[in-house]
């Protein structure tokens, strides 16, 4: 509220000011006098809720700011403390030699493809398996990158049948291509729109003496959509940087893991520039088909969490959500699985580090806590003498109105005889 003239400040009269209202034998100096007075009282009362008012913006900026940078560090911490789980459970499984040995897992992976006889994925994969089959120039599978259960690997057996079983079969058993000129050349079509197999797949499982009976599915890359977002600052693995999920209080939900995509391990040759346009495969294979699938510890974790789980979840001992409304009952089979691994990281030097950014990391986020403590009661402080300024004010104005009808009165007696 801003008063521009004196006139309007006519209309004002001062709560704790010395005025005396005008009655007979009021001068008009006098009433020029207390006109003036009133304006600067008035002015006076204006600036101080503008100051109070700019204060609680300030103070709520602040807190907002505070906010934000604690869930930043919140999401860092939880980040680092994952990665430093896997170092747990590396060193752990290096002393007792009880992780499961990577090549063999792989062969097993591989095995199981294999016992799909009429399916392009074992074909692809017994070709590769075999020297002098590689050795001919198969240009129909040139731009083949390999079969989906191939390309990434997972560091615990159940969570790789429980990917496995929300996959689907027919998804692991994916051929997997870069361009679309790939796709093309994998089967061939006459002109009745039959099959031509004297060409691609089928050509290339006669000249082996195989048959390929099976439909299956491919996957381009060039022709998916890359995820937007960033990824995890200096994360080898370049998991993608999800926003995870928040619930009323801001913490994570209960026996939340992470995200299912950024818990897939790749071959750092598949890291980067898969694609013409720069993308590896966790931010367009992976991300495609696993999205922001959430990890839970429990299945009773993922009900309760329900609210918070818009793309579909699963749980380590068996439960999934395909998407929102979507259950899955049943007990995951056994088929077709990513390969077991760990990937292996340097110790002690980079656990250690690890561990002092959890810990600075942590000291950061209780400073900022004490921080948003002390900036929500100047908050309420600030709020609270905005109120009491704000009722100062308007009985101000009401006695104002008073003053207006005493000066109505009162000049005619004070004009000069």
């Amino acid at each position: 509220m801003v008063i521009s003239d004196q006139s309007a400040a006519l209309n004002l009269a001062g709560q704790n000011s010395p005025h005396v209202f005008a009655g007979e034998g009021v001068q008009n100096g006098e009433l020029i006098q207390q006109a003036g007075s009133i304006i600067i009282h008035s002015k006076q009362l204006q600036d101080d809720l503008q100051e109070l008012g700019q204060k609680i913006k300030h103070n709520e900026d602040n807190i907002k700011y505070l906010k934000t940078q604690k869930t930043k560090l919140e999401e860092s911490i939880l980040d680092m403390t994952a990665t430093l789980e896997k170092y747990h459970k590396t060193s752990f499984s290096a002393t007792q030699n009880q992780y499961l040995d990577l090549s063999r897992s792989e062969e097993e992976t591989l095995g199981n493809i294999l016992k799909h006889e009429k399916s392009a994925a074992a074909l692809l994969c017994m070709i590769k398996s075999q020297p002098e089959s590689q050795a001919s120039d198969h240009t129909s599978t040139k731009d083949v990158l390999g079969i989906v259960a191939t390309l990434g690997k997972v560091e615990d057996d159940n969570l790789s049948r429980l990917l496995s079983e929300y996959l689907g079969l027919g998804t692991m058993l994916a051929v997997v291509c870069k361009t679309y000129e790939g796709v093309n050349a994998l089967e061939a079509y006459n002109k009745e729109g039959s099959i031509n197999k004297s060409l691609g797949l089928h050509a290339l499982a006669t000249s082996t003496r195989r048959s390929l009976d099976d439909p299956f599915l491919v996957i381009c890359l060039e022709s998916l959509r890359p995820y937007p977002g960033e990824f995890i600052a200096d994360d080898p693995q370049r998991r993608l940087d999800l926003l995870k999920p928040r619930i009323i209080n801001g913490e994570t939900p209960p026996g939340f893991l992470g995200f299912a995509v950024n818990m897939i391990n790749i071959d750092r040759t598949h890291l980067y520039y898969i694609t013409k346009s720069g993308f590896g495969l966790r931010e367009t294979l992976f991300y495609n088909l696993l999205s922001r699938l959430q990890v839970y510890k429990s299945r009773e974790d993922m009900l309760k969490a329900l609210p918070y789980i818009p793309d579909g979840a699963i749980s380590l001992d068996g439960g999934m959500i395909k998407s929102p409304g979507v259950f899955r009952l049943a007990s995951p089979r056994e088929d077709v699985k990513f390969p077991v691994g760990f990937e292996r990281l340097s110790l002690p030097e980079k656990f250690l580090e690890i561990e002092n950014q959890i810990k600075e990391t942590k000291w950061k986020k209780d400073r900022i806590a004490e921080d948003l403590l002390r900036e929500q009661s100047y908050l309420d402080h600030a709020k609270v003498n905005y109120e009491i300024k704000k009722q100062e004010f308007l009985k101000y104005l009401a006695e104002s109105s008073m003053y207006t009808a005493q000066v109505a009165v009162a000049r005619p007696s004070a004009a000069p005889r």
